[in-house]
């Protein structure tokens, strides 16, 4: 009986609600295309380059948060008068973090970075160690800096005023011992059997730190992170028709750039901000409610798992 129980014990999985273990097939295409273009010297740092990287992660990563709301009420069961209230609470959240990067922009640069780097580390629910999930979430941002240095600078200045240039200082002393411990995590991932994932994170870091820093965060952020989120969405959301998801995630998306497109208009922020800092000002916008509503959805979705490995527990002790 009690090797019943430990057996169960030992048999609870990592990620319960089925992240961090994810690879999509379209990140090894990604990755070998980019691989093959940094081969044969293509200009990866040239404006229209960089134009291009800033529209795939922009439309190819902003959907992933676009189910938030349906997942909040589906999860919650929330009547109308309840829904209105969580997506008008959403989207203050959004507007308050945009508004925080013009009055405060250095503060709401670091609150980008911290929330990026917990959230990214979610990805990594196989470890144990929360500092494992953190490093590993860092590293994403360490990396590019680390082998891109002035232009990771030149792009939190964009984001932010010139005072930026010191939290990319910053990020470069820490960077070798988030890389470092990145690689235990990702040891830990291979020997749990995540071999899969493990190969794709650490191909993604030794890419983010040799190409430029907008190609290589849009390598990670749509083809390696995004898709998780999607997947599970997908799950959750199995009884809505596919026509209706796809319609969903692209009318959210679009409401998203619509909405910040106002508020650029009524509340300028920096004039000379180029187009690709104002595309990360816009995730870092939507970045903290979607952090603070995807923990509040792992735990409610984590619930129900947990129950039911209690009462296998419960009958095994029986």
């Amino acid at each position: 009986m009690a090797a019943s129980v430990r057996s169960l014990a030992a048999a609870k999985p990592r990620a319960p609600i089925g992240r961090g273990a994810f690879v999509h097939p379209a990140f090894w295409l990604a990755a070998a295309a980019l691989g093959v273009a940094m081969i044969v010297r293509a200009p990866l740092s040239q404006p229209a380059a960089i134009a291009l990287a800033t529209v795939v992660m922009i439309g190819g990563g902003l959907p992933h948060g676009a189910f938030d709301i349906a997942l909040l009420r589906r999860a919650a069961s929330l009547d109308r008068p309840a829904l209105a209230l969580a997506v008008g609470g959403y989207a203050a959240i959004v507007a308050l973090m945009a508004l925080l990067s013009i009055a405060a922009p250095l503060l709401a640069l670091v609150l980008f970075l911290a929330v990026s780097a917990y959230h990214f580390g979610e990805d990594w629910q196989m470890l144990d160690v929360p500092l494992l999930r953190f490093a590993a979430g860092a590293a994403v941002i360490a990396a590019a800096t680390l082998g891109h240095p002035t232009g990771v600078a030149a792009l939190f200045v964009g984001m932010s005023d010139a005072r930026a240039a010191v939290v990319a200082k910053v990020i470069i002393a820490a960077a070798p011992v988030a890389l470092l411990v990145t690689l235990v995590g990702v040891g830990t991932a291979w020997r749990n059997g995540d071999r899969q994932w493990a190969a794709a994170m650490a191909l993604c870091l030794v890419l983010l730190v040799l190409l430029p820093p907008v190609a290589g965060f849009a390598l990670f952020f749509v083809f390696l992170h995004a898709p998780r989120h999607l997947v599970q969405s997908r799950a959750s959301l199995r009884d809505m028709t596919r026509t209706r998801w796809l319609v969903t995630g692209a009318l959210v998306s679009a409401a998203t750039l619509i909405g910040w497109w106002v508020q650029q208009r009524l509340v300028p922020g920096q004039t000379g901000a180029s187009w690709t800092a104002q595309a990360f000002q816009l995730l870092a916008s939507v970045a903290v409610p979607h952090l603070a509503l995807s923990r509040w959805l792992e735990k409610r979705l984590e619930r129900p798992n947990s129950t039911r490995q209690h009462l296998s527990i419960a009958k095994a002790s029986a």
